[in-house]
């Protein structure tokens, strides 16, 4: 007979529930009676739970779901969590999966004097809520409905005073990620263990979806994950691994400079050298050849993709690691740092229907980045966009990418070839290198092609000259390039630490500037904080010169290709230099004279 009753009276709860929740969804969030019973008809029918169709169907948002969540069950709901009052003591007992997968996590309570009685479900806005609580610990889940994990937590911490509220996912999530990245041991911690241990541990297993959740104990694997992650949160652009005679180095490059990291003990080098290279799928037996792999890496909710370089040297194998966060979005070409004229002459550029343009610079400077800002803001679904790139950095909606393959002969030159075939409007082909590439790239700017591509090079006219010394014929650069884009990448001045100064005659002299320049004017220098590791710069912009090929330059290009005479002849027609561009920013207050000085050339 119980086990009759049983389920009738949990139908009965869960029709009462139900009602409950509807009548607060109809009347506090003004959800129709219909749009309700359609979203309940897509749960009988699909499965799922009601409050993601709710959210996906843009009915309610997952804030306002959370809210309604907390008037059924009378828990309350926090929108922020008080990550400044948290610890992290129970990573040590609760491994990092189970919290992710039941999206629940352990705060402390956050005391606040002034409000005791203080609602969560109305906090001051802009601010972390704020209630005080008897409770030995808060417990912030996503589901109420998760009872059994919600137990296995409590159990596992052995609580008995504890409460509960709602928070959002995102929330949950980033107090997972800051706790157990909080825990990690020092890299230095980590080097003086492996000494105390007098040994060196080289593990092949395979390398987990996200390194925040790798529990391995093999301090060599600690290291390099360390390493990794503390280079992502730095903002590092790569890791160079470099041995010496009696010593190796560990640096990263952030924003353009490298900075040391880590000087280890020699005996390590081959551990970690070799650990790099197994998350990498590379030969570790094999140390006397170049190699290149990829890693695939999560730290938290930012995918990376590492690319890991190889070179063997006198002292053992050099080890250089890219990273590009593949979770950033794409910027603007004002966020890149075109504006004003030279923005205007871009943008009238890229709507020519045939032609190509060419963006130069050395490695490092940003040219993949323009040229992605640019296929984004032409990206319409009447144009049919394919690339052909070494490696492809960004996945863009609604454009076919091509990743170049030497193993296989996928090389730009046959890429183009095939892709010509396609029927594109618009081509991005990653690089020119080869006479090859070049011949294809023009052959299709003239027959009604709009091409992108790069080059490497130190400024707009050398570009000619060096499309010339790879083979291409001056009458056809003149008749299909249609302009070069020169860049550099300078380091923009922290917003919280830059200061105003007055700087002496020889450094307005040295870039080129006047006092007249800087008349009604203020020019800041860096200084250096926390929040940008005292550099006194925080993220980079591009400098930019455009050279458009008008009438004059072309007939120019038949007769001369020299670069000289080529950049007089730019310059009266109007040409702004990386230099001039640069003193812009200056003055402007978004970077130094120092920065601009140290990336472009003399003149």
């Amino acid at each position: 007979m119980r086990s009759c009753i049983e389920p009738d009276r949990h139908r009965q709860i869960n029709t009462i529930m139900n009602q409950r929740l509807s009548n607060i969804l109809q009347q506090r969030f003004n959800i129709s009676e219909d749009a309700l019973e359609e979203c309940m008809a897509q749960k009988r029918e699909k499965g799922g739970h009601t409050g993601e169709i709710l959210i996906q169907k843009n009915l309610l948002s997952e804030s306002d779901w959370l809210q309604a969540l907390s008037l059924l069950y009378s828990i309350p709901f926090w929108p922020e969590l008080p990550l400044d009052t948290f610890g992290s003591d129970f990573t040590r007992t609760l491994p990092i999966q189970f919290l992710k997968k039941y999206v629940m996590v352990p705060i402390e309570p956050p005391a606040n004097p002034d409000n005791p009685e203080g609602s969560p479900t109305d906090p001051s806005p802009g601010k972390p809520p704020r209630r005080e609580s008897s409770a030995a610990c808060i417990i912030a889940i996503n589901d109420p409905t998760s009872i059994q994990p919600l137990d296995d937590l409590v159990r596992i911490m052995g609580l008995t005073d504890f409460q509960v509220v709602l928070a959002t996912k995102s929330a949950i999530l980033s107090a997972i990620n800051i706790s157990y990245d909080l825990n990690r041991d020092s890299a230095e911690q980590l080097v003086q263990d492996m000494e105390e241990n007098g040994s060196t541990i080289i593990s092949e297993i395979e390398d987990t979806a996200d390194l925040l959740d790798d529990t391995s104990d093999a301090p060599i694997i600690k290291l390099v994950n360390h390493i990794i992650s503390q280079s992502i949160k730095a903002r590092a652009s790569d890791i160079h691994i470099e041995p010496y005679q009696d010593s190796f180095k560990v640096r990263y490059r952030v924003d353009g400079i490298l900075y040391d990291l880590l000087t280890p003990p020699k005996w390590i080098q081959p551990a970690l050298i070799s650990r790099i290279k197994v998350m990498a799928k590379l030969n570790i037996a094999e140390k006397r050849l170049p190699q290149d792999g990829r890693i695939e890496v999560k730290i938290g909710n930012q995918e990376i993709d590492v690319r890991v370089s190889t070179l063997p040297t006198s002292f053992g194998e050099r080890v250089v690691l890219r990273l590009l966060n593949k979770s950033g979005s794409l910027l603007d070409l004002t966020e890149v740092g075109l504006v004003g004229d030279r923005l205007r002459q871009l943008e009238s550029l890229v709507r020519e229907p045939n032609g190509i343009i060419l963006v130069t610079g050395p490695t490092g400077s940003g040219k993949t980045t323009t040229l992605y800002s640019i296929l984004s803001k032409i990206n319409t679904p009447d144009i049919n966009i394919i690339t052909i790139e070494d490696p492809v950095e960004y996945q863009i909606k609604g454009i076919s990418q091509i990743q170049v393959n030497p193993k296989i002969d996928l090389t730009f030159a046959r890429g183009l070839r095939s892709i010509v075939r396609q029927d594109p409007d618009v081509v991005l082909i990653g690089e020119i290198r080869d006479k090859e590439t070049a011949d294809i790239a023009v052959q299709s700017a003239l027959t009604g092609h709009l091409v992108f591509s790069t080059l490497h090079t130190n400024d707009s006219p050398s570009s000619i000259t060096r499309l010339v010394d790879i083979g291409v014929e001056p009458f056809l650069i003149s008749s299909s390039v249609l302009a070069v884009v020169a860049q550099r990448l300078v380091r923009v001045l922290c917003e919280e630490c830059k200061e105003p100064y007055a700087p002496d005659d020889f450094a307005l002299k040295s870039i080129g500037m006047n006092p007249e320049m800087l008349e009604g004017k203020t020019l800041y220098r860096a200084r250096g904080c926390s929040s940008c590791f005292n550099t006194g710069y925080r993220g980079r912009i591009g400098i930019f010169e455009i050279m458009i090929l008008k009438e004059q330059l072309k007939s120019m290009i038949l007769k001369t290709y020299d670069s000289y005479q080529i950049k007089d002849a730019a310059l009266k027609q109007g040409m702004v230099t990386l230099r001039q561009d640069g003193i812009d920013k200056v003055i402007r207050g978004i970077t130094t004279i120092e920065e601009v000085l140290r990336v472009t050339a003399k003149g």
